[in-house]
Formats: structure tokens, C-alpha cells, sequence
């Protein structure tokens, strides 16, 4: 995550011209989302609330949003750290004030960008049974027991717009089901060692 510059801090004293404490809040809960620093229509408004000019009111949203995501990227929790990013010449009351609105609303932030990430499909369910093959082009495969393995799987919601469920269903031979089964078994090996350390 890149630091705020000197600029970035310049830029949020411009904040001391808000008519209140609420105005502060909101203006730090509208410029979180991504691009949202960027909306024409939030710009004009923050510049009419702080009555400053549109680049001006720009460079203090872009601040806030930067701001904001050093605190959940760097998930910062208490108040100290969030102080230790503003530099000593920063304005005190300000101070403060944007530290206690980042506490109040880094979970929300967090949660948010926890749901809003892309992921890959997840596994729901997973249903298993054993069959034997009566029916072949080969007599050497008839009377083979193989695996039918029915996996539902769920699409991330972000990527699709609304979540959606697939199912896939395999048959795996003897010899596949013990390579996936080898397979597996190191990766809840290898998952075992990272969770370790």
C-alpha cells in the first residue's frame, strides 16, 4: 500500500473548512468505495460543502479514500497507529476526529471489501458413491467398481452479479481416485505446514 505523501496530508486540513463533525463523517464514508473519489457528482458536492474550488475538493476526496485503505489494508485497529500516520504538524482536533471515524467504520470498510473481492467458485457440497460398471465396449472394464462424485460448487457472487450454484459430476477408476486422493493428501499436508508456522 502506498503512504500518504506530505500533499495528501495538505490536502485534508482543507477539512477544517466543513461546517460540522457529520459532514467530515460523511464525506470519509462516501469517498471509500473504488472510483468513488472520482465521481463527478461527489466532487461538485464536496466542493459546494467545503467551498473550495473542484480540483481542491478532489485532492481531499483521493486523500480520504487513500487514507481510509491504509487503515483496512494495513488493518489498523487502535488508535495509536492510526495517529502515528499523520505527521506532527498535523491539525490536533482533526486529527482525532479522523482517527475516530476510521475505528467507527474500518470493520464496515473491511467487511465490504472482504465481500466485494473476486474469488474463484467455491465448493458447497460434495455427494459420493461407489458403482459397479455392468455395461462396456471392453469385457476387461465390465464389473469395475468406479466412483461417482457429484461436487456443487458456487460461483463468487462478485464475478456473476448474483451468486449461482453448478454441479459437476465425475467418475473416477480406482487408480484416479488414489492419484486424487495422493494429490490431496499433500496439500492438506503442505495447507498443515503453512497453518504451523
Amino acid at each position: 500500500m502506498t503512504p500518504l505523501a506530505e500533499e495528501h496530508f495538505s490536502s485534508l486540513q482543507l477539512l477544517l473548512k466543513a461546517p460540522s463533525k457529520d459532514v467530515v463523517r460523511q464525506l470519509c464514508t462516501d469517498s471509500f468505495p473504488s472510483r468513488a473519489h472520482e465521481s463527478r457528482a461527489l466532487i461538485d458536492n464536496a466542493a459546494r460543502i467545503l467551498s473550495v474550488s473542484s480540483t481542491e475538493a478532489m485532492q481531499v476526496l483521493t486523500a480520504l479514500h487513500m487514507l481510509s485503505h491504509n487503515v483496512v489494508y494495513c488493518n489498523l485497529a487502535a488508535p495509536e497507529q492510526i495517529l502515528s500516520i499523520f505527521p506532527d504538524a498535523f491539525h490536533p482536533n482533526l486529527k482525532n476526529l479522523l482517527t475516530k471515524i476510521l475505528l467507527e467504520q474500518s470493520t464496515t470498510w473491511r467487511n465490504e471489501s472482504l465481500a466485494n473481492q473476486i474469488s474463484l467458485p467455491q465448493l458447497v457440497d460434495m455427494e459420493w458413491r461407489v458403482d459397479m460398471k455392468t455395461a462396456s465396449d471392453s469385457v476387461s472394464r465390465m464389473a469395475v467398481p468406479t466412483c461417482i462424485l457429484h461436487m456443487k460448487i458456487q460461483d463468487s457472487p462478485h464475478v456473476s452479479g448474483s451468486s449461482c450454484d453448478s454441479s459437476v459430476t465425475v467418475e473416477l477408476s480406482k487408480e484416479t481416485l488414489d492419484t486424487m486422493l495422493d494429490g490431496l493428501g499433500r496439500i492438506r499436508d503442505q495447507l498443515s505446514a503453512v497453518a504451523g508456522k
